[in-house]
């Protein structure tokens, strides 16, 4: 084959003698001798490319300039020439013996009879470099993808010649997409319909491939093959509709550009990003847009074009125009996988730390994958890992860093993402260790609900997650026990934020067309454009505690989308976009089996809270603690469908408070008062165990309501006093004020 009959032959390998040649001021030109190629046979001269404007660069030689004969006479050489031409000989070599060790080339036999073949035909430019990129500028190739303004005055004008800039080394590299760009070149190299489109997700890196085509085209082109000749002109629609308020302006300048790129005769590529945009764009009276104008031209082959746009305003703009869509051969492109992903990072590290002036660590590197993928979810691989480095190294620079580690990669990550840092640098390990202390010094009992829930989140921050919610919960039990707040102090250690919890009082969807408040309306319904009312709060805030509040009151339907939730920990909305729970905790709270409370003896029940006369040993209380807590787990087993009990982690029930309990709670309570007025007024508060008392027997506590009177309690009898005292002025900023009980009332002393 070409292949195996070709010589070796590395990137560059034949510049070193052109260079010499020229410091020599040997006149001979090997680049555009009309007779001879790069690999020293005669070739016929080729045609100039009509879309590039000038001539190419040639070294002009003297009057002593030998000619060669067209019968194919090997060139010769002494002096410098030969020197130059032994060293070339010798650096290709040497290059050449690494890219096998890379297995970037294949070897050849030299001593093969075979006559070489032209560079052209066996040059495979996707396999001289791990990832296409111009290594270093070159001003002459630029010059010749260069269009003349004078002949291509609109494409100047209104576009961005990729090509000519991928020449110069402007454009970063693009790793892992060969396949894409393959396509892309067997599309364009058709004779009708010649038009790929690029489908994909918001920064999976659409407009990236069509830099690696340019990239690609100005190697094929160093390479001798005609393909690596066309140039790719970006236009961009905000510059082609600017300056059109006159009628028929934007078609002037639309026509113009046809024209332009049919007469360079299918060298021109126009690349059109968000094409979809180009979809009623400029669009006159008679209903004539852009698409309308260059539907013909597409069929026909005469305006090569590439055109990139999302999966969701391709089936919005495009599948709706089936006229405009046939005219273009989709090529889908997919979010890259992280080993991918982090070689992307890898090539464009360089540019992104001469901008910052800092350098990233390859822990930074692998972090800015890796965590990004984990805790961003609203965009793609590549683009959130590089902004994530991106924005690391602004941050660096603006604290003058030098060095970019992963630590630094994950402090950004935790504010892009709104979750804590030490969660993600793992200085927080020591409070999942201790956090049932955490969780009972805001929680007052309940000692086996805080040890069940913690053994839950902590087998899940130390590695075993999966793409289910964090947890989901089941908490029963009667009113008042603590319930929902168990879930603000939950909100308050995993977030940092008691408020991070997004609650939905389930009592609102107990009818079947309310699915749709849940995720959203469908297509063609009133609502459809604002989500549903969980969907889109997780959507905007991923990291927080959904709390589905009295649950049974659920209508069927609604708790049968729960399944897909628990299961896979996402939910569609009624726009067709996943949702991701996985960084969620699910909580539902539910009074079922409350009445086994109510429907126990009165002995009993004292007993178990603290308020009865009878004593209990601790071997009959645990057997009546166990025999209430089956009662409970059983009433609510039979409300719910088996496929959605089954996939609840775990069922806790609270259960009802005794004295003690009680007693903290309304302690703190008032210190929660005390707390305020302190920041408030600069006045202190102080109060003894008396006080609590006289609290708990005048309205703080109910048998039906648990201690949820407390908080109305405290503010009817503490506040309400101290407030008097404040407005009358008996004490000031800096005072003290002391509660206590004086018979059967409390009174308030002040100090200062």
């Amino acid at each position: 084959s070409p292949r195996e009959r070709a010589p070796l032959r590395g990137p560059r390998s034949g510049r070193g003698a052109i260079d010499a040649l020229r410091e020599t001021g040997g006149g001979l030109s090997l680049d555009n001798h009309p007779g001879i190629n790069r690999g020293g046979r005669p070739r016929q001269p080729t045609r100039p490319n009509p879309a590039i404007a000038g001539d190419q660069p040639e070294l002009k030689g003297d009057a002593s300039t030998p000619e060669v004969a067209e019968s194919g006479a090997p060139l010769t050489a002494d002096g410098p020439v030969a020197d130059a031409t032994d060293d070339a000989r010798k650096t290709a070599r040497s290059l050449a013996e690494r890219l096998l060790a890379r297995g970037g080339l294949e070897p050849v036999d030299d001593a093969s009879s075979e006559p070489a073949e032209p560079a052209r035909e066996v040059v495979d430019v996707s396999r001289t470099r791990p990832y296409t990129e111009i290594a270093r500028p070159d001003e002459d190739l630029a010059a010749r993808y260069a269009l003349s303004e004078d002949d291509f005055p609109n494409l100047v004008r209104y576009g961005r010649n990729l090509t000519e800039e991928a020449a110069l080394a402007n454009i970063d590299p693009v790793v892992g997409r060969d396949t894409e760009i393959a396509q892309l070149i067997d599309i364009l190299g058709k004779r009708r319909s010649n038009n790929p489109l690029l489908v994909g997700e918001p920064g999976v890196g659409k407009t990236a491939v069509v830099e690696g085509l340019a990239c690609r085209l100005a190697e094929m082109a160093r390479g001798g093959i005609a393909f690596g000749e066309r140039v790719i002109v970006e236009l961009e629609m905000g510059r082609l509709l600017s300056g059109t308020h006159l009628r028929g302006s934007f078609s002037e300048r639309l026509l113009g550009i046809k024209d332009e790129v049919a007469r360079a005769g299918g060298q021109i590529i126009v690349f059109l990003d968000e094409v979809h945009t180009w979809i009623s764009a400029g669009a006159s009276g008679d209903g004539t847009d852009a698409a309308g104008e260059l539907k013909t031209a597409l069929a026909r082959g005469k305006f090569p074009c590439i055109g990139a746009t999302t999966h969701d305003e391709y089936r919005k703009f495009i599948e709706s125009d089936p006229a405009f869509e046939r005219r273009f051969q989709t090529v889908t492109v997919e979010e890259p996988d992280e080993a991918t992903a982090l070689r992307i990072i890898e090539g464009v590290r360089t540019h992104y730390e001469r901008h910052h002036g800092v350098q990233f660590t390859p822990d930074a590197l692998a972090a800015a994958v890796g965590l990004s993928v984990r805790y961003v979810h609203d965009r793609q691989l590549p683009d959130k890992a590089i902004g994530v480095l991106d924005l690391a190294g602004s941050r660096a620079a603006r604290q003058g860093l030098k060095d970019v580690d992963r630590e630094a990669i994950a402090r950004v990550v935790a504010d892009v993402a709104g979750i804590p840092a030490d969660r993600l640098t793992g200085s927080d390990r020591e409070r999942f260790l201790h956090m049932e202390k955490f969780l009972s010094e805001g929680v007052v009992g309940h000692q086996e609900s805080v040890r069940t829930i913690s053994e839950l989140i902590r087998r899940n921050y130390a590695g075993f997650r999966s793409k289910r919610p964090i947890g989901s919960l089941l908490f029963l039990g009667p009113t008042g026990v603590g319930k929902t707040e168990m879930v603000k102090v939950l909100a308050d250690f995993l977030f940092h934020d008691r408020d991070a919890i997004v609650r939905l009082d389930m009592s609102e969807f107990m009818e079947s067309h309310s699915v749709s408040r849940f995720i959203g309306a469908p297509p063609g319904y009133v609502g459809y454009e604002q989500g549903g009312q969980l969907t889109e709060a997780v959507r905007q805030r991923p990291y927080q505690v959904v709390l589905l509040d009295e649950i049974e009151k659920a209508h069927p339907d609604v708790l049968n989308l729960l399944l897909q939730l628990f299961d896979e920990g996402r939910l569609t909305d009624g726009r067709g976009r996943q949702v991701d729970f996985s960084n969620t905790l699910v909580i539902m709270t539910s009074n079922l089996g409350a009445e086994a409370f109510d429907d126990a003896p009165q002995e009993s029940r004292g007993a178990r809270i603290g308020f009865g006369a009878r004593a209990m040993s601790p071997r009959e209380a645990t057997r009546q603690r166990d025999g209430l807590r089956d009662e409970v787990l059983t009433a609510a087993k039979g409300h719910f469908t088996p496929e959605l009990w089954n996939r609840i982690d775990e069922r806790l029930v609270f259960m009802p408070l005794t004295r003690d309990e009680v007693a903290r709670i309304a302690t703190l309570q008032l210190g929660d008062s005390q707390r305020r007025l302190w920041e408030e007024s600069a006045i202190r508060l102080e109060f003894d165990d008396a006080v609590v008392d006289h609290l708990i027997a005048n309205g703080g506590y109910d048998q039906r309501l648990g201690a949820r009177p407390m908080r109305q309690t405290i503010q009817r009898l503490v506040e309400g006093a101290v407030a008097q005292e404040i407005l009358s002025g008996r004490v000031v900023r800096g005072g003290l004020i002391r509660v206590v009980v004086d018979g059967d009332r409390l009174r308030c002393e002040t100090q200062g």
